[in-house]
């Protein structure tokens, strides 16, 4: 019989001894392999926690303990321990277990996660409750190497040395977030690891003193001291001690007795703690532990090879890189900033052929943004491609940095409108509303490949602060010929109708063509107008366009803020009344699912709006 079967909860992970822990740790591997082979999700992230989660829910007791988990793809070993393993097969399905921890899944769940940085803060947040409601259980806030280069992670960090709180860090050091880390973090941490020689004088230190235990407190107080003055010796600028942390480590990450050791000698030390853990991502499978970036988030895969069950497509993110270094290739002006996401956002060719032009600052958004107006401030064109949530990140930098000095920045939301499996967290389905209202801020949306190109030209050789928005994956499968010149603020009309007029933006143009394509055949002549700019709109046009037409606007964001919106400002500015539908998604936070689930879901997909101008039609 497995060890895994008799798993349900924490309670059931303490009552067993060391080696049935390490078959646990096998078997917990062997399902998340099964599982993410099937469903696609988070990989290598995964098998680099398992004998930590394991060691955490042995030694503190949730959910009585508080376990915060920083970015939180990593919890699927936790989802297995705390009663969820039976729904594991549901993983990012619609309507199943989320890839991410949310708190109205289980009790175990203790804090919503899904953008990076965020854990530290939240714990400290839990432990000062903790205190105020004179409670006594403990608060641990599992966080990455990758994300302690968030500008959130260091400002906790520095509250949280100073407060005196008694809370646990745990920093899962893998050199990893999904691109190898960078930055002085990164290369703090490997002097920690490198030091050896600092860990040997500690034991010796110790073996000495045990030898002479009458001489009491001031000897051992002498031995801090000591202790103390070594690491300052031999480990630089020890950053966490120096701002109030009592620092324990490093720890193999994937022995189970010393790491419940550890965490029982801090479960002791009052105060701020951090415990330094070092794992290596995609542990206990062979071809992650070689590319761990490349598994860290994956579709299905054949486990015997660790290849894609699907073929490798043409991407928007694809497309984007090419073109850049086409453009790049002819100004040396141009240079391409990303936050942690070289290969998510297509440019890993780019780093490679141009090194001095290509700056990757880490999980920092905030300082990307405004670092890329400080460049355009002396003539340098940054493009900062980050995916369009995490955007909401760098929103004040938006406004301040760049828009309120009217620079010239090409922002691109990659993974635009609905991503899918990852959940609410990862959905970018409010950049075209929260970006609308921003002053000098131009707003595009390409509808296929070749509208991506010839923004992206567009954008370089404008004059100002730029967003373009474009989705996940690839093309759908329609084609349309027409391609206009990009003019700034110009729509584009696609097709000619008098019943109907869709007026579309980005990935939703292709399905307003096929729509149209579908009811001329019906008899109901549909005109299909791609906006192709959100700001500035083109007025002028559109309403020469829709004459008395009904109207359909479908938008891959909420309807509030963005086209649906600016289209039913625009009626009324011009004192028309057409009536108008507004299809896009509601103001909710739109759960996981495959993307065509999700779209079918919320009727946007093309049998449903169809159906809907069909209904439409008939009633009146």
């Amino acid at each position: 019989m497995s060890v895994l079967e008799n798993i349900n909860s924490p309670d059931d992970v303490k009552k067993l001894n060391i080696n049935d822990k390490e078959i646990l740790a096998k078997e917990i591997r062997e399902k998340i392999l099964d599982v993410v082979s099937k469903n696609g999700g988070h990989l290598a992230s995964n098998l680099g926690v398992v004998e930590l989660t394991i060691a955490l829910h042995s030694v503190f007791n949730a959910p009585k303990d508080k376990i915060v988990w920083d970015v939180g793809h990593q919890t699927y070993v936790h989802k297995i321990l705390t009663g969820r393993k039976e729904k594991m097969d549901s993983l990012r399905k619609l309507n199943g277990l989320a890839g991410f921890p949310k708190r109205e899944e289980s009790i175990y769940d203790t804090f919503n996660t899904g953008h990076s940085s965020t854990s530290i803060s939240a714990a400290i947040g839990m432990a000062r409750a903790r205190d105020i409601n004179k409670e006594d259980n403990q608060v641990i806030a599992v966080i990455g190497d990758g994300a302690l280069t968030g500008g959130m992670a260091l400002e906790a960090l520095n509250d949280g040395g100073s407060s005196k709180t008694n809370f646990i860090i745990i920093l899962n050091d893998n050199e990893m977030s999904i691109s190898k880390n960078v930055g002085g973090i990164s290369n703090f941490l490997s002097k920690i690891r490198s030091k050896r020689f600092y860990k040997k004088s500690n034991n010796s230190i110790k073996k000495v003193v045990s030898k002479i235990p009458w001489l009491g407190n001031k000897i051992i107080k002498l031995v801090q001291d000591i202790k103390y003055s070594i690491k300052k010796i031999f480990i630089p600028n020890m950053l966490f001690e120096d701002m109030g942390y009592t620092y324990l480590g490093p720890v193999d990450g994937h022995n189970i007795e010393k790491l419940e050791n550890i965490f029982k000698i801090a479960k002791n030390i009052d105060g701020p703690k951090l415990i330094h853990v070092i794992t290596k991502k995609g542990k206990g499978y062979e071809p992650a532990e070689k590319n761990p970036d490349r598994y860290h988030s994956t579709g299905p895969i054949d486990l015997a090879t660790g290849k894609s069950k699907s073929a490798k497509k043409k991407d928007y993110s694809k497309v984007f890189g090419d073109k850049l270094i086409e453009l790049a290739n002819e100004n040396p002006k141009i240079v391409a900033i990303t936050a942690a996401m070289k290969d998510g956002t297509g440019l890993k060719e780019f780093s490679e052929k141009f090194k001095d032009r290509f700056f990757d600052v880490g999980i920092a958004e905030q300082h990307a943004i405004t670092m890329a107006a400080g460049m355009s401030t002396d003539g340098i064109i940054p493009v900062v491609p980050i995916y369009a949530s995490f955007y909401q990140r760098g929103y004040d930098q938006v406004i301040h940095d760049i828009c309120m000095q009217n620079l010239h920045v090409v922002l691109c939301g990659d993974r635009a409108g609905i991503v899918g499996n990852d959940g609410e967290t990862h959905q970018g389905i409010f950049d075209l509303s929260f970006f609308n209202i921003v002053p000098n801020l131009v707003i595009m949306a390409p509808k296929n490949f070749k509208e991506l190109e010839d923004m992206l030209e567009f954008a370089i050789n404008y004059d100002g602060p730029i967003y373009i928005r474009y989705p996940r994956g690839g093309e759908e499968n329609i084609k349309i010929e027409k391609e206009d010149k990009i003019k700034l603020g110009k729509a584009e009309k696609l097709t000619d109708g008098e019943d109907y007029t869709i007026i579309a933006i980005g990935k939703m143009v292709q399905r307003a063509y096929e729509v149209s394509k579908k009811l001329l055949e019906e008899g109901i002549k549909v005109q299909v107008i791609n906006a192709r700019f959100l700001k500035p709109f083109d007025e002028e046009n559109i309403i020469n366009w829709i004459g008395d037409s009904k109207i359909i606007t479908i938008e891959d964001n909420v309807v509030k803020g963005g086209l649906g919106s600016t289209v039913i400002e625009t009626l009324k500015k011009h004192n028309k009344d057409n009536a108008i539908k507004t299809l896009g998604y509601p103001d909710e936070f739109v759960k996981q699912g495959t993307v065509q689930e999700i779209e079918k879901e919320y009727k946007l997909d093309e049998e449903s709006i169809t159906e809907l101008i069909r209904r439409w039609s008939n009633y009146e």
